[in-house]
């Protein structure tokens, strides 16, 4: 399990979050979402196998938001 913290921008409150955790968990392979709103971050621990990296800014970035 592999664990990544993104910075993401545009992120203003409890909607932002509910959304992103909902967009990334969703996603095959990924254990756990935590969205630190004050922080600008995203914690996210995966299988590497399942799904990248690159799948996971693609999900945050479809809802609207930029990631670092």
């Amino acid at each position: 399990m592999k664990k990544v913290t993104l910075n993401v921008q545009g992120m203003s409150c409890g909607h932002c979050v509910k959304v992103i955790e909902g967009s990334v968990s969703q996603l095959e392979g990924v254990n756990q979402v935590n969205v630190k709103l004050d922080e600008s971050l995203v914690e996210v621990s995966f299988n590497e196998s399942q799904v990248s990296i690159d799948k996971i800014k693609d999900a945050i970035k479809d809802q609207g938001y930029d990631v670092e």
